[in-house]
């Protein structure tokens, strides 16, 4: 999963602010726990330097410097927005970013007290991003299409996390979801990957939205996911109300999706808890009560 060819420790960081960025090196620097593709560290009150960690993570680097700049002024919540570029070197042989530090909490070692605020807050946050894309703006390998194309990664998820007693009705989720009518709207923009470790939470609600390095064109239920993967019990419905622009099959394509994230979280979480690379123990528990709040939707 990580790429482990050299250490990143905060000497490095500060080494590589001092010869390409000397302004900066002057600034504290904080590891931050947590992250996937990259590592990363807090720099000063109000930035944070990203090091990728794996294969892919330079490209997803040159997605966000690429697309956030142009998208980060009309959302309604704060987002890492890039600042500077690092150059790959002797060093350090990929491309690094800074980027500006989103505070708060990520919800995977938190939770939101404020449900309606929260569901008001994604709705207006994903209103303001689900527009539709340029002709140029990227596409996902892994994700963005119709539930039934990811019918190999549920089934794997499905058996490797779900108890025996819940396994019919999570079943039947998927189901609906993969007879559920495409998407037939023109691509939006989607975030991709919002889950409890994408999202940050101050004073009970959410307060901003991290890692777009999955972003991607395309059908906005892979975000809609969201209402019942990072909201509360009871959250989802005042949130499709709020945002007002899903129909039917959209939700059902939602809740199957929904479902399929939440397993994957109670999957990393148990790969956390054996000690397996890649393995994240703060997801199990959020992807067990998403699941929870899956099978208790009321909405389709």
């Amino acid at each position: 999963m990580t790429d482990a060819e050299i250490e990143i420790t905060a000497d490095l960081v500060h080494d590589l602010l001092q010869e390409q960025h000397p302004d900066l090196a002057g600034l504290a620097i904080r590891e931050v726990a947590g992250g996937w593709d990259n590592q990363m560290w807090r720099l000063g009150d109000e930035l944070a330097v990203r090091m990728p960690r794996t294969e892919g993570a330079p490209g997803l680097q040159r997605k966000e410097r690429r697309w956030l700049p142009a998208l980060a002024p009309r959302l309604p919540l704060p987002v890492p927005t890039p600042v500077r570029t690092g150059e790959p070197s002797a060093r350090f042989a990929k491309p690094w970013t800074i980027m500006t530090w989103v505070p708060g909490e990520p919800l995977d070692y938190s939770s939101i007290s404020r449900g309606d605020h929260a569901a008001d807050t994604l709705a207006d946050f994903l209103r303001a991003l689900h527009v539709e894309a340029p002709v140029d703006a990227p596409v996902s390998e892994d994700r963005g299409g119709h539930p039934q194309e990811c019918t190999d990664g549920f089934d794997h998820f499905f058996q490797a996390v779900v108890p025996d007693d819940l396994a019919g009705d999570v079943r039947a989720v998927w189901d609906d979801a993969v007879a559920a009518p495409d998407w037939e709207g023109p691509p939006l923009w989607v975030h991709g990957d919002l889950h409890p470790a994408n999202v940050v939470v101050s004073d009970g609600t959410l307060s901003g939205v991290i890692d777009f390095g999955a972003m991607f064109a395309g059908d906005p239920a892979w975000d809609l996911a969201a209402a019942w993967v990072v909201l509360p019990a009871g959250a989802a419905s005042p949130f499709f109300d709020v945002y007002a622009h899903a129909d039917k099959a959209t939700i059902r394509r939602a809740r199957g999706l929904a479902a399929l994230k939440s397993l994957f979280l109670m999957l990393m979480g148990q790969n956390g808890d054996r000690g397996l690379p890649g393995g994240k123990p703060t997801w199990g528990p959020a992807g067990r009560a998403a699941l929870d709040r899956v099978l208790r939707g009321d909405l389709v």
